[in-house]
C-alpha cells in the first residue's frame, strides 16, 4: 500500500496530446439512408487523451505535473489549453506549430457501447524548429523534476532524434525515463529506465510471437538487451505485468469487473511513474500499477483513480477477493454480457473439485491460457452425491467453491444443482468449453453452445479418488 506523501513528486510528461470527445446517446432505429444506427445524442464531453490522460492519472494521484508538447493553431489546440488549465497544469511549455492540427478522437457511445470513432489530426513529424524548442526547454527545466514520462502515441512529437536526446540528457542527470512506446522500432528508446509495451506490441518489436512463458521470456530479455533497459517490462492485459530481473516474474492483474480498457496503459505508466518517483522499489511499483489498472478498467472511458481509491480497493481485495469471485447465476449472466462487450474471450469448465490436487491446478492453469476470463462451475453437494455416491463430497460446496475462487487463474465460480452444466453453459454462453482427457473422442454436454471445445490431458496418477484411497490405506 502506498500512502500519501507529504512532498508531491514532480513529474515531467512529454508526448502527444489528444482531445478525447465522447458523444453519448441512444439508438432506436436504423437509418433509411444506409444500414447504420441512428444515434440520438443526449450529451457530450471532452477530456484529455494521449499524454493528457497520463497527466490526468498523475494529477489524480496528487503528483505535481508539467507537460511539454507540440500543438497547432486551431480550435482543438485551444480546447487542449482549456482542459489543461482546468486541472491546474500550466501550458507554458507547449510549442505552437502553425501548420499542425492537434489530435481529436470522437467516440459515439450508444447504450454504453462504442458505435464508431472518427479522428481529426496531423500525425506527421514535428518540424526542426519545434524539436529545437523542446530540447531547449527540456535542458533548462529537467533538473527540477524527479522523473520523466514519454507518452508516445505516434502523432509526430517524439521523433527519433528528439527521443534519443531526451533519454540521453535525462540519464546524464540520473533522472529515470519511463516510456509508453509506439511502433515496432524501439531503437529510439534505448537507455530508458523502462518501457511499457503490451504483449502484441512487444511481439511486433522483437519479432517473437509471445504464446507462453518461454517466448515471453525470450521477448522480454531481447527488449532488455536491445534497448539497454534497466527494467524490461511487458503488460499482459488481464494476466498482469511481466518483468525480468534474474528470472521472469508475472504480477497478476487485480480487477473485480472489466467494462472498458480505454486508457489502461496510461494508468499503468502513470502509476509506475508515481510509485518510482516516491522511491518505491520496482516490485512495489508494479503491484501499485496493477491495483490502479484494476480500478480504471471497471469504469467507462479514459478513467483515472486516486490514492484513496487504490488503498480502499487493496483492502477490499485482501479481505474478500475470493468471496467476491463466487457469483450467483444471474450475476454471472450479466457479467458475461459485459465481458463480451469489452471483447473478452470467456472460458468455462466444471467439476466437483472435491479434494484439490496438482492435477486440478495444472488443468485450470491450462484452461485459463485459452482465453481471457475463466469461469468454473462447481457441482452442488446433492449432485456430487448422485454422481459419486453418498460418501462424497468430502468438502461441502461452499468450501469447495471458496478454494477454487482463491486460485489466481480462476476469475469466477458458480455452484449449480443439476447433474450436468448444460443449462449453466446455455445461460452464460462462454466462447470456449474445456474438459479433461476422459472426454477425448466423446460427446461433451454443451459443445453445441460454444464456439470451441478444448480437451486437456489429465495429469497422470492425480485424482480425488486416489487421494481418498491413500488416506484410508494409511489409517489401516
Amino acid at each position: 500500500m502506498i500512502v500519501k506523501n507529504s512532498i508531491q513528486p514532480k513529474i515531467l510528461v512529454i508526448g502527444d496530446l489528444i482531445v478525447d470527445q465522447y458523444l453519448w446517446g441512444n439508438s432506436e432505429r436504423i437509418s433509411p439512408e444506409a444500414p447504420v444506427q441512428v444515434v440520438n445524442i443526449k450529451k457530450k464531453n471532452a477530456v484529455l487523451g494521449g499524454a493528457g490522460n497520463v497527466i490526468n492519472n498523475l494529477k489524480s494521484l496528487d503528483a505535481d505535473v508539467d507537460i511539454i508538447s507540440v500543438i497547432g493553431n486551431c480550435d482543438i489546440s485551444k480546447k487542449l489549453r482549456i482542459l489543461l488549465s482546468d486541472i491546474n497544469v500550466k501550458t507554458d511549455y507547449l510549442v505552437e506549430q502553425s501548420d499542425r492540427i492537434s489530435s481529436k478522437k470522437s467516440r459515439i457511445i450508444s447504450s454504453q457501447q462504442q458505435v464508431i470513432r472518427f479522428d481529426i489530426e496531423s500525425s506527421e513529424k514535428i518540424n526542426e524548429n519545434s524539436e529545437r524548442a523542446i530540447k531547449a526547454t527540456f535542458t533548462q527545466i529537467l533538473k527540477d523534476y524527479d522523473l520523466v514520462v514519454l507518452s508516445d502515441y505516434g502523432k509526430g512529437v517524439l521523433t527519433n532524434s528528439l527521443t534519443r536526446y531526451l533519454i540521453n540528457t535525462a540519464n546524464s542527470l540520473n533522472k529515470k525515463v519511463l516510456v509508453d512506446p509506439k511502433g515496432s522500432d524501439y531503437s529510439k528508446y534505448k537507455g530508458a529506465f523502462l518501457i511499457t509495451p503490451n504483449k502484441k506490441e512487444a511481439s511486433e518489436a522483437t519479432n517473437i510471437k509471445i504464446s507462453d512463458k518461454i517466448t515471453l521470456t525470450k521477448a522480454i530479455k531481447k527488449l532488455k538487451s536491445e534497448c539497454d533497459l534497466e527494467i524490461p517490462l511487458i503488460t499482459l492485459s488481464n494476466q498482469g505485468i511481466a518483468i525480468f530481473d534474474t528470472e521472469l516474474t508475472i504480477y497478476p492483474t487485480i480487477a473485480k469487473e472489466v467494462f472498458d480498457v480505454t486508457g489502461a496503459g496510461d494508468t499503468v505508466i502513470a502509476s509506475l511513474g508515481y510509485a518510482l518517483a516516491t522511491n518505491q522499489e520496482i516490485e512495489s511499483a508494479v503491484k501499485f500499477a496493477n491495483l490502479a489498472a484494476g480500478i480504471v478498467v471497471g469504469k467507462i472511458g479514459s478513467a483515472t483513480t486516486t490514492l484513496d481509491e487504490i488503498n480502499t480497493y487493496e483492502s477490499s481485495l485482501n479481505n474478500a477477493q475470493s468471496l467476491n469471485n463466487i457469483k450467483k447465476l444471474n450475476e454471472l449472466v450479466k457479467l458475461s454480457k459485459e465481458l463480451k462487450m469489452a471483447g473478452k474471450k470467456i472460458v468455462f469448465t466444471n467439476g466437483c473439485f472435491d479434494l484439490i490436487h496438482a492435477g486440478h491446478i495444472n488443468y485450470l492453469e491450462e484452461a485459463k491460457e485459452f482465453g481471457d476470463v475463466l469461469i468454473v462451475g462447481i457441482n452442488s453437494d446433492e449432485s456430487v452425491k448422485r454422481l459419486k455416491g453418498q460418501s462424497r463430497p468430502v468438502n461441502e460446496q461452499n468450501d469447495r467453491a471458496l478454494i477454487i475462487a482463491s486460485l489466481r487463474v480462476v476469475d469466477y465460480v458458480v455452484i449449480f444443482k443439476e447433474d450436468d452444466p448444460y443449462n449453466l453453459i446455455k445461460a452464460i454462453e462462454p466462447n470456449l468449453l474445456v474438459k479433461g482427457g476422459d472426454y477425448e473422442n466423446k460427446k461433451v454436454i454443451g459443445e453445441d453452445i460454444v464456439e470451441e471445445l478444448k480437451i486437456i490431458k489429465t495429469t497422470e496418477g492425480r485424482s480425488t479418488s486416489n487421494t481418498i484411497k491413500k488416506i484410508y490405506s494409511q489409517k489401516k
